[in-house]
């Protein structure tokens, strides 16, 4: 009786793990997005994490007659990517990320992370001037 009382508890536990780890870490999707970065900022009561925003180009709608525009909320965990996307508000960026079935709370609002800034358009962000104080410095 013990044992199989054993192997039940052993056999539940395999279950919730397995769960658990197809729920939260099992990466869906990968891929990459485009759009003009909205906002981007660092939120959250406990786990403060960066969440932001592209605005896709082009419409769409449901009902004919409707705009609706294309918008792509994002996390991400990585601190470089964090420090390139604070930089880029309203630009246009290119991002690549992960798609998670849930989200966590320690890393993000948002089922889709970005992982990494492929391009920036129109940015300076080769030297850590803001764009105006640069003739100042002069």
């Amino acid at each position: 009786m013990k044992k199989t009382i054993g192997i039940s508890i052993a056999v539940a536990l395999l279950l919730l793990s397995v769960f658990v780890w197809w729920r939260f870490y099992f990466v869906f999707a990968e891929g990459v997005k485009a759009g003009n970065l909205n906002y981007f900022e660092k939120k959250g009561f406990i786990f403060k994490t960066y969440e932001g925003r592209l605005v896709q180009d082009g419409f769409k709608s449901t009902a004919p007659g409707n705009l609706q525009s294309n918008e792509f909320r994002f996390s991400t965990e990585n601190s470089e990517v964090a420090k390139k996307l604070e930089r880029s508000s309203g630009l246009s960026v290119e991002l690549r990320y992960k798609e998670y079935f849930s989200a966590l709370p320690w890393r993000g609002a948002s089922n889709f992370v970005a992982t990494e800034v492929l391009s920036v358009e129109g940015s300076n962000l080769k030297n850590n001037i803001p764009p105006g104080l640069d003739e100042k410095r002069n």
